[in-house]
């Protein structure tokens, strides 16, 4: 994780929301302001958004409206933001799937993930998990890879579909492990994680919003998370570093983009705001239950951050051979 980043959190709450002016020429004060999510209405991306949608309105005194425009990865509606002007009026609550993989994992992609976008914020970021059922004769990350080893290939692990983040995870971590699973895609986490609780996958990877209730109530058991720090819902849960595999480290992670040309007093009145609020205490609140850790990193430190992960994920997509149309 980067070295600047800053934990804090918050939650979820609904689409209309209002936002409070703090810089002098405030543009969007008292106007209608559109965040752009680029998945459904109540997945995690929406989840993140929601809450911070609300306390953004009370920052701000704008009106804010969540357009959820889901498809394509999310490419769709990361496309939708860069045909907006960059009047501080429309922005998009990105992820690390829309702004670091797809890029790679898309055969063609509408836009570029750098240059059409002017990044504000980091605000939000979550481990993936790898589960077991309690049956499974495993109870560690090293006791999992000893069984893989003594049953090459026999092993299926499943994700919410090839090229995400938990998919990748996987893959990176047969290569760190020098094991062999067999990826089984679904069409997301829900479908996979019924199957694995009926027994017809032996694991899973998966961001741990996904899988928290099931680990809470027994019905799966953690054996590590892929963040550089425990997470403090499941403290007693190890990361795969500290199990063996030092400096292994992926996460989910949530920002805020504006379109491109974004005038620098709107970004650095954004990005003040933001930063302000994923601190606060209101967010980690909210989103700290379902295992969303609050992250800040504003403008260059934001681009830094997203170059960075545009190259790791875009090595693990290669490697994996996933593709999408």
């Amino acid at each position: 994780m980067h070295r600047s980043i800053a934990l804090t959190m918050s939650a979820a709450v609904l689409g209309l929301v209002t936002w409070t002016e703090t810089a002098a020429a405030q543009p969007t004060a008292g106007r209608q302001t559109r965040l752009i999510v680029p998945f459904p209405a109540g997945g995690p991306t929406d989840i993140v958004a929601r809450p911070f949608a609300q306390l953004l309105g009370d920052a701000l005194k704008s009106v804010i409206v969540i357009d959820n425009r889901g498809g394509a990865g999310g490419s769709l509606g990361a496309d939708a933001l860069t045909k907006s002007a960059p009047d501080g009026r429309t922005l998009l609550m990105g992820t690390v799937g829309t702004h670091a993989i797809n890029p790679s994992l898309y055969k063609t992609l509408a836009y570029d993930a750098e240059r059409d976008f002017t990044p504000i914020a980091l605000v939000a970021m979550a481990p993936v998990a790898i589960v077991v059922r309690p049956s499974q004769p495993v109870n560690t990350l090293a006791e999992l890879v000893a069984l893989a080893r003594r049953m090459p290939g026999k092993l299926n692990f499943g994700s919410a579909g090839a090229g995400t983040p938990g998919h990748l995870t996987g893959e990176m971590f047969k290569s760190a492990a020098g094991i062999n699973l067999q990826h089984v895609p679904y069409r997301g986490s829900a479908p996979a994680v019924t199957d694995l609780l009926g027994g017809q996958l032996q694991l899973m990877f998966d961001p741990l919003q996904s899988v928290l209730s099931n680990v809470q109530g027994g019905r799966l058991r953690a054996l590590a998370i892929s963040s550089s720090k425990r997470s403090p819902i499941l403290p007693d849960v190890p990361t795969i570093a500290e199990s063996g595999y030092g400096g292994f480290e992926t996460t989910a992670w949530w920002g805020v983009f504006a379109p491109a040309k974004l005038p620098a007093d709107m970004a650095q009145t954004l990005g003040s705001e933001t930063e302000r609020i994923v601190r606060g205490e209101a967010f980690r609140r909210n989103l700290e239950p379902l295992g969303v850790l609050p992250a800040v990193l504003t403008g260059r430190a934001f681009a830094e951050f997203q170059r960075q992960e545009l190259a790791k994920w875009g090595m693990a997509v290669r490697e994996s051979g996933a593709t999408a149309d």
